[in-house]
């Protein structure tokens, strides 16, 4: 990274090292932005305003609490959460979930979460508006790397769901979520395209229905 440069360029991967890129992340214009690192390389996205991406990300942390009811299963969601491995690597995903025995391994008052303390989370979502190809790539090794359980991509233009199991450093797509057993991808594609025709209060009653 070119160390004069007082303000890097935000949506595109940046060689630095980890202290370059945490005095980077400390700059005001990025307080609200999202950041990542990975293989010294870092990116930052300004906070999405748009309707269409936090729509489909309201969706599918309601469609993930409504599975958790419908199931008896426990969950701990959250919301831009960072994730962080000092040195080597870091994740502000859209949403990310604590499933089953893990729901309450991060004790309040926890801020950044500390990988060399607690596990990654089971599951991550990125809502994929105009980021679909670097979802689909660096941050996707970066999750590999990260050694979460699923990771899926939110493909908010074509209305799908690209859903892949990742493990022993690898990944690949899946039509059944693993760390939500039952939960068919499919379903999740069919209730986002209902929303783009039915209030959402609808779609969540019809795909309560499918739980139970």
């Amino acid at each position: 990274m070119n160390k004069t440069q007082t303000k890097p360029p935000t949506e595109t991967w940046i060689t630095a090292t980890w202290q370059e890129y945490i005095q980077t992340i400390e700059y005001p214009n990025y307080e609200k932005a999202k950041s990542y690192y990975n293989n010294g390389k870092f990116r930052i996205e300004m906070s999405p305003l748009g309707n269409d991406h936090a729509t489909d990300h309201m969706i599918i942390t309601t469609i993930v609490n409504l599975f958790a009811i419908a199931k008896n299963i426990k969950v701990d969601g959250k919301d831009n959460c960072t994730y962080r491995k000092t040195g080597f690597r870091e994740a502000q995903p859209d949403l990310s979930f604590y499933i089953g025995e893990s729901a309450n391994v991060v004790p309040w008052k926890t801020s950044v979460i500390n990988l060399d303390i607690y596990p990654p989370p089971n599951l991550v979502v990125e809502i994929a508006n105009t980021s679909l190809s670097d979802d689909k790539g660096e941050k996707r090794l970066l999750y590999e790397a990260m050694n979460v359980s699923e990771y899926w991509i939110v493909d908010v233009q074509n209305v799908e769901i690209i859903a892949f199991t990742i493990a022993n450093g690898g990944s690949r797509k899946i039509n059944q979520s693993q760390v939500l057993p039952g939960l068919a991808i499919s379903l999740l594609e069919e209730a986002l395209q209902r929303t783009r025709q039915e209030n959402q209060i609808q779609v969540y009653t019809w795909l309560f229905s499918q739980f139970q």
